[in-house]
């Protein structure tokens, strides 16, 4: 066996997606997309960082979070 170090830690990871996105675009696709732009600029972005969270991936309504502490995570 060789002795490969491996490297740990603990991280609390959030995904999310916005509810009816789907509909939401067939109904008014423009307006959605400035909205959830808003949403993220103004709530969203600010609320992760402030949490000491990492934004690692977004794709169109969802988004992947990472948070180094669980205690950051669920506040």
């Amino acid at each position: 066996m060789t002795a490969e170090r491996v490297d740990r830690r603990l991280a609390a990871v959030l995904a999310a997606n916005v509810a009816g996105y789907s509909r939401l675009m067939g109904a008014d696709e423009q307006g959605t997309l400035a909205r959830l732009k808003a949403v993220r600029k103004s709530f969203v972005d600010p609320a992760v960082a402030s949490h000491r969270g990492r934004i690692v991936k977004t794709t169109g309504d969802g988004m992947l979070v990472e948070f180094g502490s669980a205690v950051d995570a669920a506040r």
